[in-house]
C-alpha cells in the first residue's frame, strides 16, 4: 500500500487549534539546534539543507496555509534568534529534519545494525540525550542516584517539575505539562490503578511501575501525528528528554509501544509510561 502524502494526511487530520502561533524561547531553540542538527548530519553525505528547505516549505503550506520566511532555516542552524522562532516554524523545522533522518535511515538500512523501526527510535533517543545534557547543565538539576527512598523520589519529582516548567516557559508546551505517578486507567484490556504512595513499592516488588505524562498543546503535535502516520515514528522531543532523565537515575522509562499521538486532543495529550529498573 502506498504511503499517504503530507497533503493527504494534513487534510484528514487538521489542527486548526495551532493556527495562531506563539514564540519559542532562545534557550530551547538553541538546545534543539545542537541536538537535532548534529545527529541529522551524521546520517547525511554532505548535509543537504536544500532538501530540508523544501520539506519546511511544503509543510508550512500544507499544514498552516502560509509561506515560510526565507531566513527561517538559516537562522535556526546558525542560532540567530533575533527574530524568535514561532511555534509553527519550529513544528515545520522538526518535521523536516526528522522526515529527512527517517527517510535516510530507510535508504541506508543495509549499513545499519538494527531494523528500520529501531534505528528511527534510536535516532530520537540520541536527540533527546543531547538535548537533556544541555538542559541538565542549564537548570543545574539535582538528580538522585537512585529511587531507593522517599527523599530521592521527591528529588526526582522536583527535577521533573523543573523540566516541565522550562518547556512551558520556552513555548514547547503552550498550556501545561505534568508527570503524574497516581493513575487509574484502562490499558490493553486491564485496569491499572496506582497511587503516588504505591509507586516506589511497585518498583521494588515487581520491578514495574507506571506514570502518566500529560501535555497541553505540545508544539510538535501536528508534525508528530503526520510523521507517525506517514513514516511510523514521531519525534517525542520532551518524552525522550524525560526518558534520558530517568536513565541517569537508573531506570528504563518510556511511553507504551502503541502510543498514537492522533488519539488525543491538542489540549490534553496523555502518554502512559512504564518504568523499570535498569540492570547495573
Amino acid at each position: 500500500m502506498a504511503r499517504k502524502t503530507l497533503t493527504q494526511i494534513a487534510a484528514e487530520l487538521p489542527f486548526p487549534e495551532y493556527a495562531d502561533w506563539w514564540s519559542m524561547g532562545r534557550a530551547f531553540s538553541g538546545f534543539m539546534v545542537e541536538a537535532i542538527v548534529s545527529e541529522w548530519l551524521k546520517l547525511q553525505h554532505g548535509g543537504d539543507l536544500g532538501m530540508i528547505r523544501g520539506f519546511i516549505s511544503e509543510y508550512v503550506g500544507a499544514v498552516y496555509g502560509r509561506r515560510v520566511r526565507d531566513s527561517l532555516l538559516d537562522d535556526f542552524v546558525s542560532k540567530d534568534f533575533s527574530r524568535p522562532i514561532q511555534s509553527g516554524e519550529f513544528d515545520a523545522l522538526s518535521y523536516a529534519f526528522f522526515r529527512s533522518a527517517f527517510e535516510s535511515i530507510e535508504k541506508r538500512i543495509d549499513e545499519l545494525e538494527n531494523p528500520v523501526e529501531q534505528e528511527r527510535r534510536l535516532f530520537t533517543k540520541r536527540v533527546g540525550s543531547i538535548f537533556f545534557s544541555q538542559l541538565h547543565d542549564y537548570l543545574d538539576l539535582d538528580l538522585p542516584a537512585d529511587l531507593n527512598d522517599g527523599g530521592n523520589f521527591e528529588r526526582l519529582k522536583s527535577c521533573l517539575r523543573q523540566v516541565s516548567d522550562f518547556l512551558m516557559a520556552e513555548g514547547y508546551l503552550r498550556d501545561y505539562g505534568q508527570f503524574k505517578f497516581s493513575l487509574d486507567v484502562d490499558y490493553s484490556g486491564r485496569r491499572i490503578i496506582q497511587t503516588e504512595e504505591e509507586f516506589l513499592e511497585k518498583l521494588k516488588r515487581s520491578g514495574l511501575a507506571y506514570a502518566l505524562y500529560e501535555m497541553g498543546y505540545p508544539v510538535i503535535l501536528p508534525s508528530a501525528v503526520y510523521l507517525y502516520h506517514t513514516l511510523g515514528e514521531a519525534q517525542h522531543h520532551s518524552s525522550r528528554t524525560i526518558e534520558e532523565l530517568f536513565a541517569l537515575v537508573g531506570y528504563d522509562a518510556r511511553e507504551t509501544e502503541d502510543f498514537d499521538p492522533s488519539d488525543y486532543p491538542a489540549d490534553k495529550v496523555v502518554e502512559l509510561w512504564e518504568i523499570r529498573r535498569l540492570s547495573r
